[in-house]
């Protein structure tokens, strides 16, 4: 894809996501009925749920892109790896505050060592462990390679913190039943709306993120080649 083409896409998928947010929060606050247990601190519900979403999704992402890297060893692969891992670490924060924000005052605490809240808090440590990894590599090839093993292998605590609230008991609801969402109606619209905001916005900043990786491999590049010619 030419470098036009990609930057009118940023910028196209950059509007879809704002005004979908916009839209997202009029349906949160004005659209989905008051829940009668919890009544307003409910609605965090709807940005909790989206950001966890998009927070698996992303290190789903930095999984695929890991194991295209080993495979087909392009750098690529391994910038999307990496943009992937930093958004999705800030939607998994992001889903770990508006979970206290939520508990307290649904369970009278800030935080509780639930199977959900301590798997999330695990999940959110390995991926800030594996910007640590990559931090402590100079070699680049060395880095990209280390990093796309530990995308793969650290993804296993994906669907771990997903099926927690399922393998032990917990006081965390179940949103993703068998049967399907546990809510309906406008909650369920809401909530849909929601994730694809979310979404949209999640793939604003990592096309945003890769393009900005890029430019400073290409700066990086001019700079090693202007310091050879002086000398």
């Amino acid at each position: 894809m030419a470098a036009r083409e990609q930057d009118l896409l940023g910028l196209l998928v950059a509007g879809m996501s704002g005004a979908l947010i916009i839209v997202a929060l009029g349906m949160v606050f004005l659209y989905a009925p008051r829940e009668l247990t919890m009544g307003d601190v409910q609605r965090i519900f709807y940005f909790h749920v989206a950001s966890a979403w998009v927070g698996f999704f992303g290190f789903g992402v930095t999984c695929g892109g890991s194991i295209l890297y080993l495979i087909r060893q392009e750098r690529r692969w391994d910038i999307l790896a990496l943009s992937s891992v930093e958004i999705g670490l800030t939607f998994i924060a992001m889903t770990v505050v508006t979970g206290s924000l939520w508990a307290k005052p649904v369970w009278n605490v800030w935080w509780t060592w639930e199977p959900r809240l301590t798997t999330s808090a695990i999940l959110w440590l390995i991926y800030v462990a594996y910007m640590m990894l990559r931090q402590s590599l100079d070699d680049p090839v060395r880095r990209a390679r280390f990093s796309a093993v530990y995308g793969i292998v650290g993804f296993i605590s994906v669907p771990i913190t997903f099926m927690a609230i399922r393998w032990w008991r917990t006081i965390h609801p179940v949103i993703l039943q068998s049967e399907g969402f546990a809510v309906s109606g406008r909650m369920l619209a809401a909530l849909l709306v929601s994730i694809g905001a979310f979404t949209l916005l999640y793939a604003a900043l990592v096309n945003h993120r890769v393009q900005l990786a890029e430019l400073e491999e290409r700066v990086a590049l001019l700079m090693g080649r202007l310091g050879r010619g002086v000398r």
